[in-house]
Order: structure tokens, then C-alpha cells, then sequence
């Protein structure tokens, strides 16, 4: 890498118009420094460095070419947006990315105006752009819009649906297949094996060279319709049913998604065209970082981590590599249990399960509801899965939760991931809303645990139940580090665990906010006040005789939980006591209603009030 503490071409890029000013030497030169500025500074931040490397020469390239904000750029999941970021005025921000009050990690539209459109999720690029161009057409305007998806995005059903729709809908736009053969993790299934052939047919790139060849030398267009169908008719027999042209886009590439003078000079070309174009543009993710070469499902997101060698610290297990470790030890011991994940193995942790039982572990690719049902099918046939989503991305499940599993009565396992604030990810990704569409679905059983210990219990019940669909949410990280029994138990359905009894104040934490809950129940008893501490274990159902009886005693309820407020664990309390005619007044600590910021959790829980300080501000009024 060169020396990163000076960025001469850098520092003179405030917007996109100033890369008029470079030549191509001098746009190579700027690869080279944005890759050695996000290397350097993401060691601090932590981020989604090996994506980012991976489309600096192409970010160039759309900035030279096109001309932001007229032109629109939709970076599909845009966790590939910072180089984007850097060319649109944001350089010298760079170092705040996913930090509080910083640069966002994902694109978002109120942070500039640059970005035309927010993702977070696989899938909604070509969706979206395919929208902007009918609105477009309608308004009789002539902006170009651009989508870039990387290959796992294809292998996402809205984005097979808007393939559909697109040569239908306009006669311009541009999608790039940034094809890199990774998501998260290694890209799985059919489409990905297609797009290893396109990339490696010697003879569809010489038919190409002869046609364009052809061309040029004849001239005029009757030559050029002629050398589209000889180019058209070759692709069909060489690589049977060329999948894009058959939904009516024209397909451009393979290309080197690196070179940068080829990228300038494709997309001048395709700027041009009056009908959808695909350009396939083949890049290295880590690209000009060895470590991340070396490891990059590690690299696509990561938190700091040294310059010199990629070395993170390691700490106590995660809940996610709790999990993992659990379930494939249960697996050995019980052949009916089975792994499913939707490209997540790394992040689910259920890599683990992959290396020691490949033959039961299945990997759906970026498509949570086809993931779902194919749980469906296992428990439909006796089987006992384990499906592990994080909490945002099972929201895209949610049909199949109450049509195919709940309905049913089919016993697939829920494991969310990520239940609670994501932290660093922002909004798209805090697991805020799943107590929400899951408490009312009926017969689904939903549970989280406070510590280490309780998980590996809980997940041993859901290993053997067999009545119907159950859910377990557990946190991003680290648990409060509870010793772990050699065998784990199997706990009573709907059975909370009753701490302490008291007479004044009742505290119902939910899973991790136990902390908080201990907080004030330290600070109520130096006051002389009798605290009830109840671990209610499981969201649905509710211990009614437990809370009823127990909050009946008390003179204020107060809930804890890491979920909006709205729809909550806290509201199915209320519910509960008054359903019971109980008439105890219950307060609850609680995300707002209102989507959160990105940030270290501790800083959002003392700005948005999920401390104890806030908890024990509404409960004394009550004992006056």
C-alpha cells in the first residue's frame, strides 16, 4: 500500500464533476489511494471493507461516465456504497462511518443527495430502478438509472421479478451483475454456477471479439443487427438460454471489473443504447488487501482489526457462536435435526454445523421465504429444522411463519439472530420488530433468554418440541458471560422463572435487559422497597399465574425489553393484567416508535432511555 497520510487526487474530489479534471492515469492513481484510505480507516471503524475494495474502479467509472444526482445509482444491499460515499463529497467523513452522528454503512437518503435510494437488504435494487424508469418515462425525462447487484442478488426473488418485468416496463436502463462469487459468504445454488460459465467460456469471448470485430470493419446498421444476431445466435448454442437476453435485456461482458480505461468505455457505450443493457463486470472482493483476499467472508464486515496482518481480538463466545456449537452437538446425537440458513453460515455461526455435518446442512442462498417453506418440507416429513435468520431478514418470511408453518402446525425452529439493536448497522438492521408480528400468530411459541445458559436450554427445548413452530430471539455478541451446565435441560412451556418476591415494584426483564432490570432493583432495595424480579422466559405464552399473582401484589409493573415499544412484550403485559382485571399500573422501558440510528448500543440506550436511571424516573411516583 502507499503511504495513506497524503491524498493529493483525493482531496480534490468535493463531487463527481470534479473526475472531469483527472486522465486515466490519474483515476488509477485515485484507486489506489481511495483503497489505501478505506484499509487504513476501517482498522478504526470496523465496516464492509472487501466489498468496498472490490468496487472502487467501477464506483470510479459510473462517477466519470454518468453524471449524480441526475443520474441515479442504486447499489443493491449498498453495504458496497462507500467509495460511492467518497466520490460524492463525503472523503473526509469517511472515518465516522457507522459511528454515532456519523456516515452511515449503508446508503440512506436524508444523507445526501447523491443517494437516490436506502438498501440494507439483498433484492431491491432492480425493483426500485425499474420504478424510477417508468417514473421517469412518465415525467417524458431522460436521466439515466443504473442498478448494481452483485451475483448473490440474483439469486433473491424480487430481484428474478423485476428481471421480469424490466424489458416490459422501459427501453432504458442500465443494471451491472457485479459478479464477484461471494454475498456474505460463498455464493450457493444454480445461478452462481451459470454465472462461473459465463465468466469461463473461452469461446463466447472470441465470438464476441469476431462480432464487434466485424463491425467495425463493414459498418453501418444493417451490419451491426447482423453481428447481434450472430453474437445472439452463438451465446444460445455455446452457452444454452443466455438467461438475461431471454427476459430481454442485452447483455454486455464478461468484463474486468478492474480495468478501469475498459469500465469508462463499456458504460460510454451503453449510455447510449435504447433498450435495457446487463453489464456482467467480474471483480475481486478484498481486491489490494491480502488479508481480506485470504479470508472474505471475515472481511465483508468486520469491526477494527490491524492494518499489518487483518487480526481482530477474540473474546468470550457470541450468542451466535453458542449456537452454532449447540445445535451441530445436537445434531449428532439426533439424526432428525437439520440446518438451514439463507447465505448466512457465518453470520448465524452455523459454519460450524457445515464442516462437521455437511449432509444436513442447507443453504438456500439470499431467499428467507424459500428458505422458510423448505423448513416447512423437513418438518413436514419428520424432520426437525433449524432455520437461523437474523430478526430483520425473517421479516421478508413472515407469509410463510403464519401460512405455511403456524397453519400447519409444523414444528421449524426459528432461531433469530440479531434480536434486538444491531448497533453499527442502523435501522435496516436492529432485530426491533419481531415480538411485533410474532406474539399474535396462533400457536407459535416465542422465547429469549437472559444469559449463556438459558439459551443452550432453551435450545435443547426447541430440539424437542415437536407441537408446532417456535422462536428464539437472542442478541448480536456477547451474553453476561453465565456458566454454561455440562447438560442442558428442557424447560416447562410458558413457565417464567420467579427471582424474588416482593411487594412494591415487580421488574419483568426480557432476555438481556435482566441487567438493566438489576440496576434498579439495587437501587429500590437501598430505598427500603420490596422488589418482585420475575424472568419471564417466554414472550408466548405467558406465565399469566405467575405475572397476574405476582403484579396483583405490587404497586407498579415495570417492563424491560429490546424492542419497539409499540406491539412489545411490554404491551402483551398489559393485556395480560387487564384481561385478568388486574389493575397494578405497568410502565415500560423500551425503544420508541420511530426507527433508530446507527451506534454504539450504549449510546442509544442513554439517548432513546433504556437505562435504569429512566426506569427508576417512572417507577417512583408510583410509591409516593
Amino acid at each position: 500500500m502507499s503511504d495513506s497520510s497524503k491524498s493529493p487526487l483525493l482531496d480534490q474530489i468535493t463531487s463527481p464533476a470534479d473526475l472531469d479534471q483527472l486522465n486515466s492515469e490519474q483515476l488509477t492513481e485515485l484507486a489506489q489511494e481511495i483503497r489505501d484510505t478505506l484499509i487504513n480507516s476501517l482498522s478504526n471503524t470496523g465496516g464492509h471493507l472487501g466489498p468496498n475494495l472490490g468496487v472502487v474502479e467501477l464506483s470510479i467509472a459510473l462517477h466519470k461516465v454518468f453524471e449524480s444526482p441526475e443520474d441515479k445509482f442504486l447499489f443493491d444491499v449498498s453495504h458496497q456504497g462507500y467509495v460511492h460515499k467518497m466520490l460524492t463529497g463525503r472523503a473526509a467523513e469517511i472515518g465516522t462511518i457507522r459511528q454515532y452522528e456519523g456516515l452511515n454503512g449503508f446508503l440512506l437518503r436524508t444523507e445526501s443527495e447523491h443517494d437516490c435510494y436506502g438498501a440494507g437488504h439483498a433484492g431491491t435494487a432492480l425493483s426500485a430502478a425499474l420504478g424510477m424508469c417508468s417514473g421517469r418515462d412518465l415525467k417524458g425525462e431522460k436521466n439515466h438509472v443504473v442498478a448494481v447487484a452483485g451475483d448473490a442478488a440474483f439469486t433473491c426473488g424480487p430481484t428474478l421479478e423485476a428481471l421480469n418485468n424490466i424489458a416490459e416496463t422501459t427501453k432504458r436502463c442500465v443494471v451491472i451483475l457485479n459478479d464477484n462469487e461471494w454475498s456474505i459468504d460463498k455464493n450457493v445454488g444454480a445461478l452462481a454456477k451459470y454465472f462461473n460459465a459465463l465468466q469461463t467460456h473461452n469461446t463466447f469471448s472470441d465470438i464476441r471479439e469476431k462480432a464487434a470485430d466485424f463491425v467495425e470493419k463493414i459498418g453501418g446498421s444493417g451490419a451491426r443487427k447482423l453481428a447481434h444476431k450472430l453474437e445472439r445466435n452463438a451465446k444460445n448454442i455455446l452457452v444454452p438460454n443466455v438467461l438475461f437476453e431471454k427476459f430481454g435485456l442485452r447483455y454486455f461482458g464478461p468484463i474486468d471489473g478492474h480495468d478501469l480505461p475498459l469500465l469508462v468505455r463499456t458504460l460510454e457505450y451503453l449510455k447510449e443504447q435504447d433498450e435495457p443493457v446487463i453489464l456482467h463486470v467480474i471483480t475481486e472482493k478484498g481486491r489490494g488487501y491480502q488479508p481480506a483476499l485470504d479470508k472474505p467472508g471475515k472481511f465483508h464486515g468486520l469491526g477494527p482489526y490491524n492494518v499489518e496482518d487483518g487480526s481482530t481480538t477474540a473474546g468470550a463466545p457470541t450468542f451466535s457462536e453458542l449456537f452454532g456449537r449447540a445445535v451441530t452437538d445436537f445434531a449428532k446425537e439426533d439424526q432428525k435435526i437439520t440446518a438451514i440458513t439463507a447465505a448466512m453460515p457465518g453470520g448465524t455461526k452455523l459454519e460450524t454445523f457445515k464442516e462437521e455435518i455437511p449432509e444436513r446442512y442447507f443453504d438456500t442462498g439470499i431467499a428467507e421465504e424459500h428458505a422458510a417453506l423448505f423448513a416447512c418440507g423437513h418438518a413436514s416429513e419428520g424432520l426437525r429444522p433449524f432455520l437461523a435468520i437474523y430478526s430483520t431478514f425473517m421479516q421478508r418470511a413472515y407469509d410463510m411463519i403464519i401460512h405455511d408453518m403456524a397453519l400447519q402446525k409444523l414444528p421449524v425452529r426459528l432461531c433469530m439472530d440479531r434480536g434486538g439493536l444491531s448497533g453499527d448497522d442502523g435501522p435496516t438492521h436492529h432485530g426491533l420488530f419481531d415480538i411485533g408480528y410474532l406474539r399474535h400468530v396462533p400457536g407459535l411459541v416465542h422465547m429469549q433468554p437472559k444469559d449463556e445458559d438459558e439459551f443452550i436450554d432453551m435450545l435443547w427445548t426447541m430440539a424437542n418440541y415437536d407441537e408446532g413452530p417456535i422462536a428464539i430471539r437472542y442478541p448480536r455478541g456477547n451474553g453476561p458471560g453465565a456458566t454454561i451446565k455440562e447438560k442442558p435441560a428442557i424447560l416447562e412451556i410458558g413457565k417464567a422463572e420467579v427471582i424474588q418476591e416482593g411487594t412494591d415494584v415487580c421488574l419483568i426483564p426480557l432476555g438481556t435487559m435482566m441487567e438493566l432490570a438489576l440496576e434498579a432493583k439495587k437501587d429500590l432495595e437501598a430505598k427500603g422497597h420490596s422488589v418482585t424480579l420475575i424472568n419471564p422466559r417466554w414472550i408466548k405464552p405467558l406465565d399469566q399465574n405467575a405475572i397476574t399473582t405476582l403484579a396483583n401484589k405490587a404497586k407498579v409493573v415495570c417492563t424491560f425489553e429490546d424492542h419497539v415499544i409499540h406491539n412489545g412484550f411490554g404491551l402483551s403485559i398489559i393485556e395480560l393484567l387487564h384481561d385478568a382485571k388486574v389493575d397494578t399500573p405497568v410502565e415500560r422501558i423500551a425503544w420508541p416508535d420511530e426507527f433508530i440510528e446507527h451506534g454504539k448500543p450504549e449510546i442509544l440506550r442513554e439517548k432513546h432511555g433504556l437505562t435504569s436511571a429512566n426506569a427508576l424516573e417512572k417507577i417512583y411516583p408510583h410509591l409516593k
